[in-house]
């Protein structure tokens, strides 16, 4: 009997020393990084708000996101409700007045108009240091997953037009926030990371 109890104590001890042993190494094996959820049902078909302000674009810039790429649009002091526009994928982009093409590159061309003019109004100044058929002034886009161009196509009749090069037909949303239009283009149509 004595012989039993010490197999049994022995048998107890070697498995409390092997759990023991066994729990840092579990704690210490790195996890798989969990997915991150991405928005999904934006759709890529045209967006538009109505309203006009003669509020002008002072700003265009982009930053880079887990899940898109977003481009906003500064319009200090425009109220939310009060910024028209216009975004939808276009096979050319075609300059206001003039007709004129403007290259854009990438897979697809998102063409953003905003209901608001890159000028004061007042005196015709510009208020948006640009130029039609360059890129953008300031935006620098290496590195975006999204992104590939962005080319300012002018300002005409109190309507400015961009045209923003992605790597294909993407989802998009926009936003309208008081000052600013915010335009996010998903990394992919699946929703993941």
């Amino acid at each position: 009997m004595l012989r039993k109890r010490t197999i049994c104590a022995t048998v107890v001890l070697v498995s409390a020393a092997l759990t023991t042993a066994a729990v840092p190494a579990v704690a210490g094996q790195p996890t798989a990084a969990r997915a991150t959820a991405c928005p999904t049902g934006w759709g890529s078909l045209p967006k538009a708000g109505s309203d006009s302000t003669a509020t002008p674009v002072r700003d265009v810039r982009t930053g880079r996101h887990t899940c898109y790429d977003r481009m906003v649009v500064d319009l200090p002091g425009a109220p939310r409700d009060g910024i028209g526009y216009s975004v939808r994928y276009v096979d050319r982009l075609h300059q206001d007045g003039s007709g004129r093409h403007i290259p854009v590159s990438g897979g697809a061309v998102l063409e953003v108009r905003v209901a608001a003019p890159a000028y004061a109004p007042e005196t015709g100044e510009p208020t948006y240091p640009a130029r039609a058929g360059h890129p953008l002034s300031g935006v620098d886009l290496t590195g975006y997953r999204t992104f590939r161009d962005a080319r300012f196509a002018g300002s005409f009749e109190g309507e400015t037009q961009i045209g923003l090069g992605t790597r294909a037909r993407l989802p998009f949303r926009v936003l309208r926030l008081d000052g600013h239009l915010v335009i996010d283009v998903a990394h992919d149509w699946t929703g993941g990371r």
